[in-house]
C-alpha cells in the first residue's frame, strides 16, 4: 500500500485541522490566521443537523462528514496526498493516463469521446408480453440495452402457479416460467444485436439457459451475444436474501456459467458481481467497495480450483455498483475499484492478460435513496448521482424512476430517467474529457483512503478463509447491519437531512402509479397448464433426472474445455424441452437442498 498520512489531526482549535500532521508553510498560516480565523469568529461553521448540537466533535467543533459518516475536513492540499504523488513516478504509480495502469482515470484511453456509456434501463412488471412492449418502447427512444427485472417467484425458483407465489406474481418483475415465456418477453428483437442483461441470481443459469435458446431460435450465433449475467449468489447471502442453495452448491452452479461460457458465448459476461445490493442494504460506500470486491476474488479462487486460466474467464468478470447522494464519495469509490481490482488481478492471481487486468461495471442510482415522500424530488438526486458514475467513468448505466419508492415506474417516469442520462451525455459537457476531476486533491485523497480501506477488510476476510467462511459466521452481514443502523440513527437525529422527509415536511396527495392486479398471477397459471398439456412430459422428466445426476456429480473432469459434470448443458436439454423454472430449481433442491441463514448477534 502507499503510504498515506493519517486525514484527521487532534483538533484543538478551530483551525488546527487545516493541516494535516505537518508544519504549515508560511502561506498556509498566514491565510489560517489573517483569513480563516477572522471568518470564523463571524460565522462559525454550522454543518447540516447542528441544531441538534449532535453534530459536533469532542473538541465542540462542527463535525462534516459523507453520508458513510467519513470525516471531512475543511480544506485538502497537496500535503493530504503521498510526497511523492505530485512526482512522474508518483503520477504512473498512483494515477497514469486514462487506458494504462492502475486505471484510476478509466480504463479507456479516450473516455466517452469514441463511445457513451450504454444507457441500460432496468424494466420488468406483469406479463412477458407488457414487458416486451414497455422494452419496445425504452428502444424506440433510445435506449441503448435491455435489464431484465423479475418477480420474486422467479428470483426465487419457483413457477407462478406455485403456493409461494401467491400475491407476488409480475408485482417487482416479469413472470417468467419457461422457454415459452422467454420467447414472448424477446419477440421482435433480435438478440445478436441488443445487449441484454438479467437481474437474475439462485436460477441464473435456468434464465440463462432459455435466453440462449431463444437466441438460437432466433438464429443468433452465441459467440455474438453481448451482455450480462448478474449471477453473483455471494452478494445475496450478504444483502439481497434471495438464495436457495447451501454456499458451496451455489458456487458450484456460478463456476459451471464461468467455465461454459468462456467456450459458448466469450462475449457475454457471466457474471455481475453486485455491490449494489449490499448498499442498498446499509452498507456504506467502502464497505460496497470492499465487500463486492472480495466476492469477486472468491469467486476467482473458486475458478482457479476447478482448473480454469484466470486470463480465460477474467475478461468477462464484470461489476455492478450502487450510485449513492454522496458525489465525490461515490466518485471515488469507483476510481479506487479500478485501482484495487488492477492490482489483486495481476499480484494476488498473476493474471497475464491486460483484459484480465480491467475493472468493467455498471451502475444504478441508488433506489434506496429516493423516498416516497415529495417523488418528484427524486428527479433531482437521480441526475446527480448519475452524473457521479458517469464522472467515476462507469461502462452502462440504468437511472432509477422517480416513483421508484411507490410502485413499478409508470412510461413517464422511465422516459424521465432515460432522459436524465441524455441530458448528461448531450448537454452537460462532462463526456467531453476524460477523468475531469482528476488531480483534485480532496478526490485524490478519498480515492487513495478508499484503497487503503478495502486491503484492510480484505485482510480481515482472508484470515477468515474466504467469503464464504466469512459469510457462514455472518460477518459481511453484521457489518452492513451494524451501517445501516447508524445512518437511520444519524437520519432520525437530524444529523442527516433528507429532503422531504426529516426536513423541508409538506403535507401531499399520492401520485398515480402503475398497479399490478392478480390477473397476471392467472393467465400465467393458465398458461402453464396449457404448457404442460402440450409438452412431452415424459421427456422432461427423463432430462430433469439427468440433470440431476450430474448435478451430484464433482465437476472434475474436463472434456474439451468444459466439465463433464458441467450443469450448464443439461438445464439448456431441460429448457429445450419446456421444463419450467420451478422444476428445474426443484430438481437441484432435491441434489444441494436449502440454505438456513445463521444468526447474527
Amino acid at each position: 500500500m502507499p503510504d498515506i498520512k493519517p486525514t484527521q489531526p487532534v483538533a484543538e482549535s478551530p483551525i488546527a485541522d487545516v493541516f494535516t500532521n505537518r508544519h504549515p508553510s508560511a502561506s498556509e498560516k498566514a491565510w489560517a490566521e489573517k483569513v480563516l480565523a477572522p471568518t470564523l469568529a463571524k460565522n462559525p461553521e454550522k454543518p447540516i443537523g447542528a441544531a441538534t448540537g449532535t453534530n459536533l466533535d469532542e473538541h465542540g467543533h462542527a463535525r462534516f462528514s459523507t453520508i458513510s459518516d467519513v470525516p471531512i475536513r475543511r480544506l485538502y492540499t497537496e500535503a493530504d496526498l503521498p510526497e511523492d504523488f505530485a512526482t512522474e513516478a508518483g503520477y504512473e504509480k498512483y494515477l497514469a493516463n486514462p487506458g494504462q495502469p492502475p486505471y484510476t482515470r478509466g480504463i479507456h484511453a479516450t473516455g466517452y469521446r469514441g463511445k457513451l456509456w450504454t444507457m441500460r434501463m432496468f424494466s420488468g412488471f406483469a406479463s412477458p408480453e407488457e414487458t416486451n412492449q414497455r422494452y419496445k418502447y425504452l428502444l424506440e427512444h433510445g435506449g441503448g440495452g435491455l435489464s431484465v427485472a423479475f418477480d420474486l417467484p422467479t428470483l426465487m425458483g419457483y413457477d407462478s402457479d406455485h403456493a409461494a407465489s401467491e400475491g407476488e406474481v409480475g408485482k417487482c418483475g416479469v413472470a417468467i416460467d419457461s422457454l415459452e415465456d422467454m420467447e414472448i418477453l424477446f419477440d421482435g428483437i433480435p438478440l445478436e444485436k441488443t445487449s441484454v442483461s438479467m437481474t437474475i441470481n439462485s436460477p441464473a443459469s435456468v434464465l440463462w439457459a432459455m435466453y440462449l435458446v431463444v437466441a438460437e431460435k432466433q438464429g443468433a450465433d452465441w459467440k455474438k451475444l453481448n451482455g450480462t449475467l448478474q449471477n453473483d449468489i455471494l452478494k445475496e447471502y450478504i444483502a439481497q436474501k434471495e438464495y436457495i442453495y447451501p454456499p458451496a452448491p451455489s458456487m458450484r452452479l456460478v463456476i459451471d456459467t464461468f467455465e461454459f461460457g468462456a467456450k459458448a458465448t466469450p462475449k457475454f459476461n457471466t457474471v455481475s458481481i453486485s455491490g449494489y445490493h449490499i448498499r442498498e442494504a446499509g452498507s456504506t460506500a467502502l464497505q460496497e467497495l470492499a465487500f463486492t470486491l472480495y466476492d469477486g476474488v472468491e469467486y476467482v479462487e473458486w475458478a482457479q480450483r476447478r482448473g480454469l486460466d484466470v486470463d480465460d474467464f477474467g475478461p468477462r468478470l464484470s461489476f455492478f455498483f450502487n450510485a449513492h447522494s454522496d458525489f465525490f464519495e461515490e466518485i471515488a469509490k469507483y476510481r479506487a475499484a479500478r485501482k484495487i481490482w488492477y492490482r489483486v488481478m495481476k499480484d494476488r492471481f498473476g493474471a497475464k492478460n491486460p483484459r484480465t487486468w480491467l475493472m468493467r461495471f455498471h451502475t444504478q442510482t441508488a433506489g434506496v435513496s429516493l423516498p416516497a415522500q415529495q417523488p418528484l424530488n427524486n428527479i433531482a438526486r437521480v441526475a446527480i448521482q448519475a452524473l457521479a458514475a458517469v464522472l467515476g467513468g462507469t461502462q452502462s448505466l440504468h437511472t432509477d424512476s422517480y416513483d421508484e419508492a411507490l410502485a413499478l415506474p409508470t412510461e413517464d417516469a422511465a422516459r424521465i430517467a432515460l432522459r436524465t442520462q441524455q441530458i448528461i451525455a448531450y448537454e452537460s459537457g462532462v463526456a467531453q474529457t476524460v477523468d475531469p476531476l482528476g488531480g483534485s486533491y480532496f478526490l485524490e485523497r478519498l480515492t487513495l483512503d478508499m484503497e487503503k480501506g478495502a486491503f484492510e477488510y480484505f485482510d480481515k476476510m482472508d484470515a477468515m478463509g474466504g467469503m464464504v467462511k466469512a459469510i457462514e459466521r455472518g460477518y459481511p452481514q453484521k457489518e452492513v447491519a451494524e451501517s445501516s443502523y447508524q445512518y437511520q440513527r444519524a437520519v432520525e437525529a437530524k444529523e442527516k437531512i433528507v429532503v422531504g422527509v426529516n426536513e423541508f415536511v409538506i403535507q401531499e396527495e399520492s401520485p398515480k402509479t402503475l398497479y399490478i392486479d392478480e390477473s397476471v398471477a392467472k393467465r400465467q397459471s393458465e398458461k402453464l397448464a396449457e404448457l404442460r398439456a402440450r409438452r412431452s412430459n415424459e421427456e422432461v422428466r427423463r432430462r430433469l433426472n439427468t440433470l440431476k445426476k450430474v448435478a451430484a456429480q464433482e465437476p472434475q473432469l474436463r472434456a474439451n474445455g468444459i466439465s463433464e459434470a458441467n450443469t450448464m448443458p443439461y438445464i439448456i436439454d431441460a429448457v429445450r424441452a419446456y421444463a419450467t423454472v420451478g422444476e428445474i430449481c426443484e430438481a437441484l433442491r432435491e441434489v444441494f437442498g436449502t440454505y438456513t441463514e445463521v444468526s447474527i448477534t
